[in-house]
């Protein structure tokens, strides 16, 4: 008799779950394919964009290091950032908790989609990236990151390919990718595989192509410091066959690589875009490990003011802060600042749906300082560049 009923239940109330579930997707859709109202009234030109993301980064990790910086003050370069809004990072997959690829993809795309694509929307189509974009414009691009250049994030503006791990064709797109500056870690996957510390099983030289294209090729930090950047145009500098030593054991840091990016990037009159991602903040918060969480943070509230100082000379550039999801859960619980100490707790050691940071600098800023979804940063971003619309897919100028 209980069975009976349970199936007689299931079959009355089947339609409003169809019905449901048929308006979720709807709605979903919505957000993900169509570009939303986000118009800027009255919007200022923007020569470039510089769009950073502490992979990872929650609220807490930066009170966190707020707090072991400077105790009870405040003074760090996330509180010279005059806007501050909220953005909001669900994919499409059913539990809502984004991964690196889909919030990525969310930010470089302007659209989102389902957690493991690389710069593809959820059918599987390839989706123009804002850095793509801004070569189209004539405009210099660049990436900087202490991961892997092939990592989820850096990948995400620059390749187009269903499964984030697929490494080795994420090397190959970016080596033919319109970039004129990458740093970071990661040179094991574009060595030839014969070659020691290549992650390769082919014999594709990718570090070579990109010098026949012209880049300035290095994987030695004192070549780096040596060369004469005045006179390099292109720069590849990969700095470790895999992702680059945590904050506290790099032999070069995040402000350092930026700078460099800056003085190529810059000459553009054109004006340019780069994305630096503080990747390593995600995997403190993974590892639940706080003197980790800190330092990552302060390397890239530190890059953020050499960034900073940068805009505020130029006056045309609009700086982005955010992050692509939290992770951990961080709550800071307890501080001793005559101790110099602080006590957090961590919800888990994966991805939250907690909203993150997005704070803004320059022209057009004010127009981030609400709470948004993920998708629109990009579409906000692009319009001081003359372009509306933009959904990864179409957009007008």
């Amino acid at each position: 008799m209980r069975r009976k009923l349970f199936i007689l239940f299931c079959l009355l109330t089947l339609p409003a779950w169809l019905a449901a579930d048929e308006n979720d997707t709807a709605a979903i859709r919505q957000f993900a394919e169509v570009a939303d109202a986000t118009a800027i009234e009255n919007v200022q030109p923007v020569k470039n964009i510089i769009l950073m993301i502490g992979d990872g980064m929650g609220f807490e990790a930066v009170t966190a290091a707020r707090i072991a910086a400077l105790g009870r003050g405040i003074g760090l370069a996330f509180d010279r950032m005059p806007v501050i809004g909220q953005s909001v990072t669900y994919s499409l997959n059913d539990d809502l908790i984004t991964d690196s690829a889909a919030g990525a993809t969310a930010l470089a795309s302007g659209l989102k989609t389902l957690n493991g694509r690389i710069g593809e929307d959820r059918e599987g189509r390839k989706t123009k990236t804002i850095l793509e974009l801004a070569k189209e414009l004539g405009k210099s691009a660049g990436i900087v990151v202490t991961c892997e250049a092939t990592h989820a994030t850096p990948a995400c503006f620059a390749s187009h390919v269903k499964e984030r791990n697929n490494y080795w064709e994420i090397a190959r797109q970016m080596s033919q990718a319109p970039l004129d500056v990458l740093l970071g870690g990661g040179y094991g996957y574009f060595l030839a595989g014969s070659r020691k510390e290549s992650f390769r099983d082919d014999e594709l030289d990718l570090l070579g192509e990109m010098q026949k294209r012209g880049a300035v090729v290095t994987t030695k930090i004192p070549e780096f410091r040596g060369l004469d950047l005045s006179r390099v145009d292109k720069l590849v500098g990969l700095f470790a066959p895999s992702h680059l030593p945590p904050a506290g054991k790099r032999e070069i840091s995040l402000p350092e690589m930026t700078q460099a990016a800056l003085k190529i990037l810059s000459r553009n009159p054109k004006g340019f875009f780069l994305m630096i991602e503080g990747s390593q903040i995600d995997w403190a918060g993974h590892a639940n490990n706080l003197q980790y969480s800190v330092e990552e943070t302060l390397d890239f509230d530190q890059c953020l003011q050499t960034v900073l100082d940068f805009a505020g000379k130029d006056g045309k550039t609009l700086v982005i802060v955010t992050a692509d999801h939290e992770t951990g859960g961080l709550s800071l619980n307890s501080a001793d600042e005559g101790k110099k100490t602080l006590t957090a707790g961590w919800t888990q050691g994966d991805h939250t749906a907690n909203v993150v940071p997005l704070l803004a600098f320059g022209p057009n800023a004010a127009a981030f300082g609400r709470v948004v979804q993920n998708h629109q940063i990009p579409q906000l971003a692009v319009q001081g560049w003359g372009v509306k619309n933009f959904t990864g897919f179409a957009f007008e100028k």
